[in-house]
């Protein structure tokens, strides 16, 4: 222990270099703790605090930061080559209200057999499905085969700002008329 020690006050103004029985008196008067703060420094800084009072504002100020995160949970649908338009728009629908909720998702396309042979169906159906979520999607992922299965990974995208396209596009068509 040191015999004297800088002492910072409640309200964290500087009371001088105290000897440490002084510091320990003045903690007992204001009924407060005596708190090291930076031992190595020469003479080590104290601090007068209530210490019970900000150990449980750090735990609040640590509880309130993790409701406000956000966990991103990774959303599975798997594709066939040979997947018909009915499941293929019930699959899209899920994957639209995935990436609508913030969710990544990650499309695996498995083949079967002799398949595997036709990789361009499978490949043309990825690329299908990215071509239809274009604007709202990042492609984290191009289709990559991972032994008979190809995956993609999507995330939800920016939205984009309209821009002066639709004036452009009005002007040319007034024009001529």
């Amino acid at each position: 222990m040191a015999p004297e020690v800088r002492v910072s006050g409640p309200d964290n103004e500087p009371m001088g270099i105290l000897s440490l029985a002084e510091a320990l008196r003045l903690a007992g008067e204001l009924d407060v703790d005596l708190v090291e703060i930076a031992a190595t420094a020469v003479p080590p800084v104290c601090r007068l605090m209530d210490y019970g009072k900000f150990k449980y504002q750090e735990q609040k100020r640590a509880a309130e930061a993790k409701a406000k995160q956000t966990v991103i949970d990774i959303k599975e649908v798997k594709f066939r080559p040979g997947t018909d338009d009915g499941d293929y728009n019930i699959k899209m629908r899920n994957i639209r209200r995935f990436l609508a909720d913030g969710d990544k998702c990650k499309i695996t396309l498995r083949f079967r057999g002799r398949e595997i042979t036709h990789q361009e169906l499978g490949l043309a159906l990825l690329n299908r499905i990215r071509d239809e979520l274009a604007d709202t999607i990042i492609v984290e992922q191009f289709p990559k085969l991972e032994g008979r299965q190809m995956i993609m990974m999507i995330a939800p995208g920016r939205k984009k700002p309209a821009t002066g396209k639709a004036t452009d596009s009005t002007s040319p068509a007034d024009s001529v008329q």
